[in-house]
């Protein structure tokens, strides 16, 4: 065993090594191809050969998710019909360590003539990829961390980390906040997260369970019960919020010897419970219930004008993967 994570640990160092390394060869290069992409008024399209072809996959996906559209182009693929998505104006991310690949040598020259600029990706700049290429970036790479220094290993871990920050950059160049990340991510736990409000996720109107401060607890009891939300807002003729009465505070009373059907409403209510605005994030109410040191099951909604509009419960936003 001693033998087996001595290997992995030479595995991880050498990847270090060659990030460090290439972190250092960083240059203007890099904010030319940045401001490159940018400037794009076509289409950005990743392409590479073998292993530099599955990484070339991953960053089209990055930056399609970060806020600049990309799709990839198989090089052999494109030699045979699939030429006909590129379009002047058009830029493309060649990968690839040795820049001497047959496929990617064969597709440069049309690259060109149909007028898309090439940014090259590459550990040799004097290569062929870099020599026909607009802007080179030089990611040097000393040695594959496979034994035998022939699998791509070191260097696919640094053309995926140049990716990685060239969509980053391409992120802060472009503004891409974390609302432009949601609209990209509608489907997943990280949308929902940043796209959902409470106002989305609260129970309103007929659902919403609130009760006249005037009326009886026989009343307030019913409500809760039947909207099966273990709480109710109490409210005054308006509809402004006065207070929260959960089924803990009827439990208080009982166990403190009183007769909950004798008391007035503002006898049992929290005066002061926490609220939350419709227009706040349901992440935002997730933290609120369970950043403290009691957690607590609900939380009313009150909008500007101290209306009591809504009541979320912590099982409504576990429901919607929050």
């Amino acid at each position: 065993m001693a033998g087996i994570l001595t290997e992995i640990r030479r595995v991880m160092d050498c990847e270090a090594d060659a990030l460090r390394r290439a972190r250092r060869a960083v240059d203007a290069s890099y904010a030319r191809a940045v401001e490159l992409l940018a400037a794009c008024r076509g289409k950005v399209l990743l392409t590479g050969v073998g292993k530099s072809g599955a990484i070339a996959q991953k960053i089209a996906a990055t930056f399609t998710s970060t806020g600049t559209p990309a799709v990839y182009l198989d090089p052999t693929e494109a030699m045979h019909g699939g030429m006909g998505l590129v379009r002047r104006g058009d830029v493309v991310l060649a990968l690839g360590k040795s820049g001497e690949s047959d496929e990617l040598s064969a597709l440069l020259p049309h690259l060109r003539a149909r007028g898309a600029k090439v940014i090259a990706l590459t550990a040799n700049p004097r290569s062929t990829l870099a020599r026909r290429a607009t802007i080179v970036l030089h990611a040097p790479v000393a040695e594959e961390a496979c034994p035998l220094n022939l699998a791509p290993t070191s260097s696919t871990t640094v053309a995926l980390a140049v990716g990685d920050a060239l969509a980053v950059a391409l992120m802060r160049r472009r503004g891409f906040g974390a609302g432009d990340f949601a609209r990209n991510h509608p489907g997943g736990r990280l949308g929902r997260r940043l796209s959902l409000k409470v106002s989305d996720v609260m129970r309103a109107g007929d659902e919403n369970p609130t009760v006249r401060v005037d009326a009886g607890v026989r009343a307030l009891l019913v409500e809760i019960t039947r909207r099966q939300a273990g709480a109710a807002s109490i409210v005054d003729a308006r509809g402004r919020f006065l207070g929260l009465v959960t089924d803990y505070d009827i439990r208080r009373a009982l166990e403190g010897g009183r007769n909950p059907f004798r008391l007035p409403i503002r006898a049992i209510m929290n005066a002061k419970p926490t609220t939350i605005s419709p227009e706040e994030s349901a992440a935002r109410a997730v933290s609120v219930m369970e950043d403290r040191r009691t957690p607590f099951n609900v939380l009313p909604v009150v909008d500007r004008r101290g209306r009591a509009v809504g009541l979320v419960q912590i099982h409504d936003l576990r429901a919607r993967g929050l």
